[in-house]
């Protein structure tokens, strides 16, 4: 039933100030732009990224909420701290689950909370070209 996911999506009430720290975050700028909407395609299966104005966000509690979606990065440790440079706040730090596998996650400054990840059995499915350099994310 489920095939992969197409988009994840953020809120922000700034919908401008937000695609700015996702463009220094992910270092791209967004492919898509529409009133009310802006989208990132993200990494090596190009993932989308979109941010939706507030305004349509349904109800949800007080506080950041939801399943956290944890994106790979090569370099743990260094993605967590660039985030929280950036003006993320922790919500997990880098935490082992096992061999090869580690998380964290912080709240962006809108609210949204933003899981990172190294997955060995992720890397191991998408091994990097020769001669391609890591992005920022």
């Amino acid at each position: 039933m489920l095939r992969g996911f197409a988009t994840v999506s953020y809120y922000a009430a700034d919908l401008e100030a937000a695609a700015a720290w996702y463009s220094e975050v992910l270092g791209i700028e967004p492919y898509y732009r529409v009133p009310g909407y802006i989208e990132f395609r993200v990494g090596d299966d190009e993932d989308e990224l979109g941010l939706i104005d507030a305004r349509y966000r349904p109800p949800v509690p007080e506080g950041p909420a939801g399943e956290v979606i944890h994106w790979h990065v090569d370099d743990l440790p260094a993605a967590y701290e660039r985030l929280l440079g950036l003006g993320g706040t922790s919500y997990q730090p880098p935490t082992e689950h096992g061999p090869g596998f580690v998380t964290a996650s912080v709240v962006d400054p809108f609210g949204n909370i933003l899981g990172v990840m190294f997955n060995q059995h992720w890397a191991d499915a998408h091994p990097r070209e020769a001669g391609a350099t890591p992005t920022d994310g």
